[in-house]
């Protein structure tokens, strides 16, 4: 049983499929040969000897993957040190002839695609562990290149969402490995956005064979220097009670939150977008450009004349962003000729002069032919957002990502940045529920996280948010009203009554 033991423990393998230098298979490693350890002392104190030879944990059971060339070299050294220094601090003489061997387990290759697009395949292991690099989908084609953003897409279709971040696709693999018999478990560290939006889907994936048996939901890290909120998370087939954050669990849900031992825990990832919050709630349109002017400019626009005899006003109007929802306004404008065919839009001509100017040679180098050839109207013209607030005198609206939730009122002529979340009612009962505690902890677990900072969305926060009866918001409060709204109809009477 002992030899048999052993020989188990040497013949583990252990693979990083984005190993860097190698600090993951070191880690691995120096666990390895600790088991290994304790198992022959305690073996010792029964009355057997050490065994030295074929049945040793070494180099030969990690391997790794990487793409850089010297971090792959570099992460060969950092084994090999790493084997000769336990030894040395163990009592263990290693191996002189020579101190350091070729570490062909170690590869320098793509661990996602082949040359030739077709998936990268990854060797037959017991674990997988790492930490895959962290690449936000919007920045994947800056850094990757939009050929193989295009290729990776294309070949993981159907198994990772488009809008993913890069690190998912480093799980999806691992979970095929272990779902295949080519793995037992994986543990990764993921951004703590993979508890949330598109990413999730990669665990909601997992979870249809698999377990999540122990994970960490958000934790600091430091990542090439920089600070960042991680999740890390261990899964497969293991047949143990899991733990989630240090704690006993009965059972671990997609957004890395968890149906307790002694009862609770809903599983809110199967909440599902309500046809009765359907497009009422919106992100603000991409400017895509800078649009954007000082107030004190546009105020002077604003008593100019125009060929057309039309006030600029028709095309300026405030804009607000997350900040100024959350700090100090910055009191800026925005040129806005919405769906205006250019010879219309020309007739503004202080205005367009200036988009013509300063958003033309910017758009004239942008990869899509619309925004290319209709460079003078913003990247989104958000034409469901203006035919929504249409006849309102205001909207709600709140900060995509921030560390507080709360709704604001913003006038109608104010356009919302891309950066804003706004919803298309004018009714105070609506700012009330939005502003309840209710709806402010369904944020925090429906919504995805930017590092520290909460992050709200229309489609998984909004949507899917159930309202009260009789108080949805495909409803009209003036033409269903309710409890709240004939009560703050009367308070409105009252006051004017006093008054």
């Amino acid at each position: 049983m002992y030899q048999a033991f052993l020989s188990k423990l040497a013949a583990f393998r252990i693979l990083d499929p984005a190993c860097g230098s190698g600090n993951f298979l070191y880690l691995a490693l120096q666990s390895l040969k600790n088991i290994e350890h304790r198992a022959m002392l305690e073996a010792e104190q029964l009355g057997l000897q050490r065994e030295f030879g074929e049945f040793n944990v070494g180099v030969q059971c990690v391997t790794g993957i990487e793409l850089n060339s010297y971090a792959a070299e570099l992460a060969r050294m950092t084994v090999w040190i790493g084997d000769i220094s336990w030894s040395i601090r163990h009592g263990v003489q290693p191996s002189k002839e020579p101190i350091l061997k070729n570490l062909e387990r170690i590869e320098c290759r793509d661990a996602l695609l082949n040359d030739d697009g077709a998936e990268a395949e990854w060797p037959k292991v017991d674990a997988i562990v790492g930490n895959p690099p962290f690449l936000g989908n919007k920045k994947m084609k800056e850094g990757l290149g939009a050929d193989y953003v295009h290729a990776l897409r294309l070949r993981f279709n159907g198994r990772v969402p488009g809008g993913a971040d890069l690190v998912t696709y480093w799980f999806e693999k691992a979970r095929a490995q272990i779902e295949s018999g080519a793995a037992r478990a994986a543990g990764l560290v993921g951004t703590n956005s993979i508890r949330g939006g598109a990413n999730r889907k990669v665990l909601e994936r997992i979870l249809a064979n698999q377990t999540i048996f122990d994970a960490w939901s958000d934790q600091e890290w430091v990542n090439e220097g920089a600070a960042v909120r991680v999740s890390l998370v261990c899964f497969g087939k293991q047949a143990q009670v899991p733990r989630l954050d240090g704690q006993q669990v009965k059972r671990i849900h997609a957004d890395l939150t968890a149906e307790l031992l002694q009862g609770g825990g809903a599983d809110l990832t199967v909440a599902h977008q309500l046809k009765e919050n359907a497009g009422i709630s919106f992100q603000g349109p991409v400017l895509i450009g800078p649009f954007e002017i000082k107030g004190e400019v546009a105020r002077e626009w604003l008593l100019e004349p125009n060929p057309n005899g039309r006030p600029n006003s028709d095309v300026l109007r405030p804009i607000s962003n997350g900040r100024d929802i959350t700090s100090r306004s910055r009191g800026l404008w925005v040129v806005d000729f919405g769906l205006m065919p250019q010879q219309e839009a020309s007739m503004y001509t202080l205005p367009f002069e200036y988009v013509r100017k300063h958003v033309m040679p910017i758009r004239s180098k942008n990869p899509r032919i619309n925004r290319r050839e209709r460079w003078w109207v913003h990247g989104e013209t958000g034409s469901g957002w203006r035919h929504l607030t249409t006849g309102l005198s205001r909207y709600l609206a709140t900060s995509q990502v921030s560390k507080h939730r709360f709704f604001v009122w913003l006038p109608e002529r104010t356009w919302p940045h891309q950066t804003v979340i706004s919803v298309g009612r004018s009714d105070d009962e609506m700012f009330g529920i939005l502003n309840s505690r209710f709806h402010t902890l369904w944020a925090l677990r429906l919504g995805t996280n930017l590092e520290d900072r909460p992050r709200y969305t229309p489609t998984t926060t909004f949507d899917t948010f159930p309202f009260p009866g009789g108080i949805t918001p495909d409803l009209d409060p003036k033409s269903h009203p309710t409890p709240i709204t004939r009560a703050i109809g009367w308070g409105r009477r009252q006051a004017r009554r006093s008054a």
